[in-house]
Formats: C-alpha cells, sequence, structure tokens
C-alpha cells in the first residue's frame, strides 16, 4: 500500500508540472515572436489577450491531481501504520 500512496502522491504532481510546464514554452516562445498568447484557444495572436489562469481552463485536471496527491498521503500513512505479515 506503501508504494502506491508514494505513486498517487508524486505521479499527479509531476503530470501536472509537465503539462503546465509544456503550456509555458509555448506562452514564451510566443512572446519572444512578439506576439501575445490566446489562453483560452492556445494559440498566438497578434493583439493582447486577456489572461486566464491554469485553474479555470482545466479544473478537472488540477483539482483531479490534487486529489489523487490526497489520497495518495492516505494510503502513504496507512502502509506505514499498518504492520507488515
Amino acid at each position: 500500500m506503501l508504494k502506491l500512496g508514494m505513486l498517487l502522491l508524486i505521479a499527479p504532481i509531476l503530470l501536472l508540472m509537465g503539462v503546465y510546464f509544456w503550456e509555458l514554452s509555448d506562452v514564451r516562445e510566443c512572446t519572444y515572436a512578439g506576439g501575445y498568447w490566446d489562453y483560452l484557444e492556445g494559440v498566438c495572436r497578434d493583439t493582447p489577450q486577456p489572461f486566464v489562469s491554469w485553474l479555470e481552463r482545466h479544473p478537472w485536471l488540477v483539482n483531479g491531481g490534487m486529489l489523487l496527491s490526497v489520497v495518495g498521503i492516505a494510503f502513504c500513512v496507512v502502509g506505514l501504520y499498518v504492520k507488515r505479515r
């Protein structure tokens, strides 16, 4: 149970960070080219665009990942508390 808990604790965080930084590289590439990133459409535009947070655009991914991490913490606690057979 401890190994499953560690997997559930770490994997969602790494997935969220990977997806976030993937999008961030696209945003930086767009701004270096002199454009403005459209967060809702995910494309580079010529006119200024409003900022829309990542949580507003992907609520299920963010909240689901954090929920899996909390479940992973619970599994780790149970795995450390219960004696091995």
